[in-house]
């Protein structure tokens, strides 16, 4: 995918895009309404049910991005007064609570320090206490590569009956995710990561439970772009494939994603989250050859969508960081704020194949080796090779 006249994009989001995806964002702009898109409209609805493997689900395709997809599950789902729980593993969980809290939700947050994940346990003994009509969780936190497990908390939302809401920017399309098996309520993200479309797309599949919730619900939703009394009608006419109005929607993008959906189907979503683990487990196999340490304390809660390694201690973040802006290669600097300057991250998940992994590791190894970390040259590529074949 990469070439000698771009960089090899290796952040969390935005990723490398298949050329199909691009070719159709690309194509020439047709009426939102003409037949070809309403039809394109409706069997992207459908697709993302298959994906999100909840085919009882209401999908919503918006124009925005993820942290549009986040206010548009807490202005729906939260009136002033209701108490929520927040499960935060890094900066997006925090982001969560603060959101709810304009929606004049009563938020209670449950942090786990950086590279943890918050017990079981813990949030158990905080449902038994707290009369909560919603609970959010980060799937993979863009900030820490921390995993959280959503089973186990999809079933601690049904035996305690609170509406559970995965924020899966950075999982859903990679990670592991069977909706409605596990009871989520709501799973969202945004375009431009594992989904493998260009940024500006907010994407997610809601439960019918979630939706009688908000029928239920006594007071009008908070956002007039968000309040699903307006979007709703417009998904179900595009799903029984007839025009619809309220916002114009990004056809070109619903193009894309109409062209990526249907490249995650062909490829089949369990052979997708098997490819995204051996990926993931590859990329820590070279990261461990190189003695680089990163922020989750065990492999069963790191990312298999993306990475965040810790710099070596004698090194500065501004040098490797300098070396790897000379390379061929894009990664990202660190964002949790209390840990910003030590670590560095790298997104491997959607279209990413065997040899842009490859690729990324060579350049990391050549900006560790011009910063002068000790490690065995070509160590890293062995062992990234090794997991991969």
């Amino acid at each position: 995918m990469n070439s000698s006249s771009k960089k090899l994009l290796m952040i969390p989001g935005p990723i490398e895009f298949e050329p199909a995806v691009l070719r159709s964002t690309g194509a020439p702009t047709p009426s939102h309404v003409a037949p070809d898109f309403i039809n394109c409209f409706a069997d992207c609805l459908e697709m993302m049910k298959k994906v999100w493997l909840c085919p009882s689900g209401q999908p919503f395709i918006i124009a925005g991005t993820g942290t549009l997809a986040m206010e548009m599950a807490g202005a729906n789902l939260t009136e002033p007064g209701d108490n929520a729980l927040v499960i935060s593993t890094g900066y997006f969980g925090e982001r969560f609570a603060e959101l709810l809290k304009r929606f004049g939700a009563k938020v209670t947050i449950l942090s786990a320090p950086p590279g943890e994940v918050v017990p079981t346990g813990e949030i158990e003994s905080a449902l038994k206490k707290g009369n909560y009509k919603l609970m959010t969780f980060t799937h993979v936190d863009t900030s820490t590569g921390v995993r959280v497990d959503p089973k186990t908390i999809g079933e601690l939302g049904k035996a305690h009956d609170v509406l559970t809401v995965l924020d899966g920017v950075c999982s859903v399309g990679g990670e592991e995710l069977r909706q409605e098996e596990w009871g989520i309520d709501v799973a969202l993200t945004a375009s431009q990561k594992a989904i493998g479309v260009p940024p500006g797309l907010a994407l997610m599949v809601v439960s019918q439970k979630a939706v009688n919730a908000w029928k239920n619900r006594k007071t009008p939703v908070g956002s007039y772009y968000c309040d699903w009394n307006n979007w709703l009608p417009v998904m179900e006419a595009y799903s029984n494939k007839k025009p619809s109005y309220f916002g114009t929607p990004p056809v070109n993008l619903i193009m894309g994603l109409d062209t990526s959906l249907k490249q995650i189907l062909k490829e089949g979503v369990e052979n997708r989250f098997a490819r995204h683990k051996k990926t993931g487990e590859a990329f820590r196999a070279a990261m461990k050859a190189l003695n680089l340490k990163a922020i989750p304390k065990d492999s069963f809660h790191a990312a298999n969508t993306m990475s965040a390694p810790y710099f070596p201690e004698n090194i500065k973040a501004e040098d490797f960081m300098s070396s790897m802006a000379a390379s061929d290669v894009t990664v990202a600097p660190g964002l949790l704020p209390k840990l910003k300057g030590s670590y560095f991250r790298v997104g491997h998940m959607g279209a990413v194949s065997k040899a842009d992994i490859i690729s990324t590791v060579a350049a990391i190894e050549a900006a560790l080796k011009e910063c002068n970390h000790k490690f065995e040259p070509g160590t890293g590529l062995i062992a990234v090779t090794e997991t991969l074949d």
